[in-house]
């Protein structure tokens, strides 16, 4: 919390360049920003700048906000397409995985209901350029799976007709809605799940949300079969 750092980066020794991702503290005086170790319970992100692997690191406190910035960036226009592809990949999926918008927990908006805006547009607002391309795969996949007559990819969300409700999972955070008064329904996934089994060999690699869209699609397609009671007792 208190002290300074360079941004997260990753060195690229072969094309001779160091990718920085910039982030900072979230808040810092109010009551859960701060865990007991003294460190930021949230984080925010900023931008990516490219420099010579050689070049000086950037510096900045933990929540002051702007780098010194001892080196000029290279230009994204000098950069490598498959190195600024495969880095904002990673960006990606830091992002994906690490958002409070993807914690079903956060729905009460955090301490202090602080973010929970943010919550609500993360996790049901527009997609990101990531989830565009997991809904084009979904229109192509869900008509060859044995759900496939109960689910219609609709916009944001893929559309799951159950036999107690309809659902809407968001292509983006995974977060489902029963339709059709948008009460949100809170399923947590288990790591490492073997949920998707059955599914086929999934079309992107490492698409860990496309995972629990697919899980999730097949658990409320069926779902009077659904035992887990804190699920039930939502489905009432």
């Amino acid at each position: 919390m208190d002290d300074s750092y360079p941004p997260l980066y990753r060195e690229l020794p072969e094309w001779g360049l160091r990718a920085e991702y910039w982030v900072e503290g979230a808040g810092g005086d109010q009551d859960g920003d701060i865990t007991a170790s003294y460190a930021y319970a949230q984080v925010t992100t900023d931008q990516v700048r490219f420099h010579r692997i050689d070049a000086g690191h950037n510096w900045a406190h933990a929540g002051g906000g702007a780098y010194t910035v001892p080196s000029r960036p290279v230009p994204l226009a000098e950069i490598p397409e498959q190195v600024l592809s495969e880095v904002l990949r990673d960006v990606d999926l830091f992002v994906g995985v690490a958002s409070v918008g993807n914690d079903p927990t956060w729905q009460d908006g955090g301490p202090g209901g602080r973010h929970r805006d943010y919550w609500q547009r993360y996790g049901f607002g527009e997609l990101s350029q990531s989830a565009e391309t997991r809904r084009e795969l979904l229109a192509r996949l869900v008509p060859r799976l044995a759900i496939g007559e109960r689910c219609t990819v609709e916009g944001r969300f893929l559309r799951v007709r159950g036999d107690l409700h309809t659902y809407e999972i968001h292509l983006g955070s995974g977060n489902v809605l029963i339709a059709p008064h948008g009460r949100y329904l809170c399923i947590v996934p288990k790591r490492a799940s073997g949920a998707t089994d059955g599914a086929g060999p999934l079309p992107y690699e490492g698409d860990g949300m496309l995972a629990i869209v697919l899980s999730k699609a097949m658990l409320l397609a069926d779902d009077t079969a659904i035992t887990d009671p804190t699920i039930v007792s939502q489905l009432v």
